[in-house]
């Protein structure tokens, strides 16, 4: 699963589409990271995911068999006064997980050796800082901001052996200096997106209040870009197109999805090799202890959207004590028995909704589309288009794999809608360009779309127990796709190599609880953070920001109700903006809950939209809320 905000991931969450759709884009209209894992189809002979728009993350997106998720009991989140109580996490029936107890794990989370590590590597990061310079030339990142690196640890177990380097970069604030507050870091999810481009937006209207009173720093985390990369196959089989995307595949299809998965993890191991089992979320959070540290940052203020949520709640879980501000925007739902089998479950059934969303509003502007004047005809219409581009390729580039992944991106944000809408309805009507130009993989993102895949499988099928056997997934899916047909076997394209993983797998850590990592003695209580979700947002579904607002005491939820886009910070919601302001710059929350009203449906555009850069998704493009 993948996904992110300001934007874009996820998967998770970005739990399935490629990176580069998971990403969610501020209010510009510019992406913020390049672009990562593809929103999944089913590859080319050796791909396991089709290099799509993917979280992801995952996140994630941001699910599935099994029992509920064993977690503490809260009371419900309150409801607004007129405002319908989001449905529950749906349970899976067939598959549960190993008890946290019986679950073999490389680097628990309570781990002495680690915890002494990364302690270890903060304060020799906090002694040697980061030397800032001009960033190199494939950053692609201009003056004033400038780029360092920071060294962690391969293994935090082994603090003193092998390093990794991180790449940073950073704009200062441009606000007097007597009302500065230090460092602001920001992750955009995944797992596999870079936030490196995160600087550019301090010179954006929606970020300037707050790009005064901040450095802007983002970072590739470990395995990303520049920082240690991880490659699991040849960046031009990743992309290879057309490619094939069926919801309801055929038993010879699966077998073709199974070798596929365990060749893409033969791959990865041949690769990779030992540092493999190193990519973790649980590192990912420890990096971000020693980042802070080398930044001279005596607390951690942070954004995470999508997969970012998770593992910045797993930092909030493991440091407490070192966080100064957190926001958490489009949360994962971080509930152990849930990373990241059923997450992933829960987003594809999730994305069914917003797919329909799409569709019913199509349906109300026939008049401009004509393509239906109902949701059940506008589906017909984009089965339409589905059966001639596997008789036929549009441009030789396009089939049923890059139709879905395109398509996957109006459930992400609505900024998508009309271009979507407008492409669907000219191929139809003769003129496949605009379909071509909306969906057509660019060969120059090969090598960053393969690389965020990478990160992103290896990260997700460490860090926790998955399925052994297929027929364990094939049984889930197949029920799951008489649904939720549009996303689900996509969604099992892009994961099933964890169920092949050679490496023996983590255990989630319970977020919130910090008797899961060590002692009380000595702790201090997290200070209130801010959670940022949408009701209907499907890479990372509603419930999963309420797991986190109930597992963390005094944080404060913030709700846009009855919207779908993925990633809020900077946004066109003026209301959700002004919470996050006013969090960032004094502290305060609004309380244990607020409610905004949704943005504005979009409309239909009188001329067609830009198209965003590298299929990502834009947050806003002229004529759209």
């Amino acid at each position: 699963m993948r996904a992110a905000a300001l934007y874009g991931i996820l998967g998770p969450l970005s739990l399935s589409l490629a990176m580069s759709a998971l990403l969610a884009t501020p209010a510009t209209g510019r992406p913020l990271a390049a672009p990562t894992a593809p929103a999944i189809a089913t590859a080319p002979a050796t791909n396991p995911a089709t290099p799509t728009a993917s979280t992801r993350s995952a996140t994630p997106p941001a699910g599935a068999a099994g029992t509920p998720s064993a977690t503490r009991s809260a009371p419900a989140a309150p409801a607004a006064p007129g405002v319908p109580v989001a449905t529950a996490t749906p349970t899976w029936a067939t598959w549960s997980a190993p008890p946290a107890s019986a679950a073999p794990a490389a680097a628990p989370p309570g781990d002495a050796a680690a915890a002494r590590g990364v302690a270890f590597a903060a304060r020799r990061a906090a002694r040697r800082g980061i030397t800032f310079r001009r960033c190199p030339h494939a950053e692609a990142l201009a003056a004033p901001i400038t780029c360092g690196k920071v060294s962690v640890p391969l293994d935090y177990a082994r603090p003193r052996g092998k390093h990794v380097s991180l790449t940073v970069s950073r704009i200062r604030a441009t606000g007097p200096k007597a009302r500065r507050q230090g460092a602001l870091i920001y992750n955009p999810g995944g797992p596999g997106a870079s936030g490196m481009a995160f600087p550019e937006y301090a010179a954006e209207d929606a970020f300037r209040r707050v790009a005064a009173a901040y450095d802007f720093v983002g970072y590739a985390p470990r395995g990303v870009g520049r920082s240690a990369p991880l490659s699991c196959q040849r960046p031009s089989a990743y992309a290879k197109a057309p490619a094939s995307s069926p919801p309801h595949p055929t038993a010879a299809f699966k077998r073709r999805l199974v070798a596929r998965a365990r060749a893409y993890v033969r791959g990865c191991v041949r690769r990779s090799g030992r540092a493999l089992a190193h990519y973790t979320t649980l590192n990912n959070a420890r990096d971000l202890e020693v980042l802070r540290a080398a930044l001279g940052q005596r607390r951690l203020t942070f954004v995470g959207a999508s997969y970012g949520t998770y593992y910045g709640a797993v930092y909030a879980t493991l440091f407490p004590g070192r966080v100064r501000r957190m926001v958490f925007d489009s949360v994962v739902n971080p509930a152990p028995g849930r990373i990241w089998y059923r997450d992933n479950l829960d987003q594809s059934l999730a994305f069914e909704r917003r797919w329909r969303d799409w569709r019913r509003w199509v349906a109300r502007h026939h008049a401009v589309y004509h393509l239906g004047a109902t949701a059940d005809r506008v589906l017909a219409a984009y089965d339409t288009a589905r059966r001639r581009l596997a008789r036929k390729p549009a441009g030789g580039v396009i089939g049923t794999a890059q139709l879905q992944s395109a398509f996957l991106r109006t459930g992400y944000n609505d900024a998508y809608w009309d271009p979507a809408a407008r492409a669907l309805a000219a191929y139809l009507h003769g003129d496949p360009e605009p379909l071509i130009e909306l969906a057509a993989p660019d060969p120059a993102e090969a090598a960053d779309d393969e690389n965020g895949n990478a990160v992103y499988t290896a990260v997700e099928c460490n860090d926790a127990p998955w399925p052994r056997a297929w027929a364990t997934w094939n049984r889930d899916n197949t029920a799951l796709a008489r649904r939720a047909p549009f996303e689900t076997w996509d969604n099992v394209a892009m994961n099933l190599p964890c169920a092949f993983w050679p490496l023996k797998p983590g255990r989630p850590l319970d977020v919130g609880n910090l008797e899961a990592v060590g002692p009380r003695t000595g702790r201090v209580a997290l200070p209130p953070v801010l959670l940022l979700s949408a009701e209907r947002d499907a890479a990372t579904p509603y419930a999963g920001a309420k797991e986190l607002w109930h597992r963390l005491p005094g944080s404060s939820l913030v709700t846009e109700r009855k919207a779908g886009t993925h990633g809020l910070w900077g946004g066109p919601n003026d209301c959700v903006n002004r919470h996050v302001d006013t969090y960032l710059l004094t502290g305060k929350t609004p309380g244990r809950s607020a409610f905004c009203a949704p943005r504005p449906e979009p409309a239909p555009l009188p001329e067609p939209a830009p198209l965003p850069e590298s299929g990502k998704q834009p947050a806003a493009i002229p004529g759209t809320p």
